[in-house]
């Protein structure tokens, strides 16, 4: 009879190995996920249920967190409010229930406009400029190619605060404060030291093979970039748009110094969101709900480019 053999790979972990590793990844999952799940339960709880203690995780959901961000409410006397006709819809309901009545809309929407224009802009922007030039670094002879390469990635160094006071005096000069022409030159500039680091390493293990194959057939350096290079840096490009998108999505130094009206973004605009008496947390909670759907529809929409394909090295030198 054959002994049992008991050797096992030690590349392929066991499954010991595996379970401990879910059970981590697991947890960190949930540990991470406990706050985004508050959130979205606040933006659904009652002014008082929002700051209840101890917290009520249990309680009756409603819609005015979400029809105060939409809406601007003034206090009435409660024979105004009776006299009044029949309420129109939920938010005018629940505005008569607190003697208030609605005013017009708020200030939500074009903030919410401006932070897509501005965030996706300015990504894009970054993206296209930093490709090019994590191209043009990889695949050509550049005088004072690490030079210029640790001077891109300098810009990065600086705290925004640092550079906060001359760009505001800058941007007056030009007249480009408050406007989302000025914030996306903004946000291009800063995204694009890190487009350009993080597209040149993707570049880089792109075999050159493919693109002298193009040209021997016939094609134009351009057209060899644009049909070889840029489907198999996909993976790179998908990565950088997101975190550039992160970044331009969250900022909020330069958005509160150099915005305040017209171009104003809604990560400086969700702290003001004030209720009668203070804070209102099922409001600002709503607000953060709906500023979470963007960044997390972009990255499901992305999610399979950012693994590395398996193109990668295929081509040995």
């Amino acid at each position: 009879m054959p002994a049992l053999s008991t050797a096992h790979s030690v590349v392929a972990p066991s499954s010991t190995s595996r379970w401990i590793a879910g059970t981590i990844v697991i947890t960190y999952a949930v540990i991470t996920m406990i706050p985004l799940v508050w959130i979205v339960l606040t933006s659904f709880k009652t002014p008082p249920d929002s700051i209840a203690y101890p917290p009520k995780v249990v309680f009756e959901p409603t819609l005015e967190g979400y029809c105060n961000l939409f809406t601007t409410r003034t206090r009435q006397p409660p024979e105004y409010i009776a006299s009044l006709p029949p309420a129109e819809d939920v938010c005018d309901e629940i505005a008569r229930s607190r003697n208030m009545v609605i005013a017009g809309p708020s200030n939500v929407v074009p903030r919410f406009v401006n932070s897509i224009v501005i965030a996706f802009g300015s990504t894009f922007l970054a993206v296209l400029l930093g490709t090019l030039a994590a191209y043009g670094f990889s695949r050509f002879k550049v005088p004072l190619k690490d030079d210029l390469l640790f001077f891109i990635l300098s810009t990065r160094m600086m705290p925004p605060v640092a550079v906060a006071i001359p760009i505001y005096l800058m941007y007056r000069e030009l007249g480009l404060t408050d406007s989302r022409l000025g914030m996306i030159l903004l946000y291009t500039a800063v995204n694009v030291s890190l487009a350009v680091w993080l597209l040149k390493g993707f570049i880089d293990e792109i075999p050159r093979e493919y693109e002298d194959a193009a040209m021997v057939d016939g094609y134009t350096r351009l057209q060899a970039f644009r049909l070889t290079v840029l489907p198999q840096a996909a993976t790179g490009i998908a990565a950088t748009a997101i975190f550039c998108l992160i970044f331009a999505w969250n900022e909020y130094a330069f958005a509160v110094l150099l915005t305040s009206g017209e171009a104003q973004t809604m990560p400086p605009f969700i702290p003001f969101i004030i209720g009668e008496g203070g804070q209102d947390w099922p409001a600002v909670s709503a607000a953060t709900t709906l500023f979470l759907v963007p960044i997390f529809v972009f990255t499901i929409l992305l999610r399979k480019h950012l693994l590395r394909g398996i193109t990668f090295g295929a081509v040995r030198k």
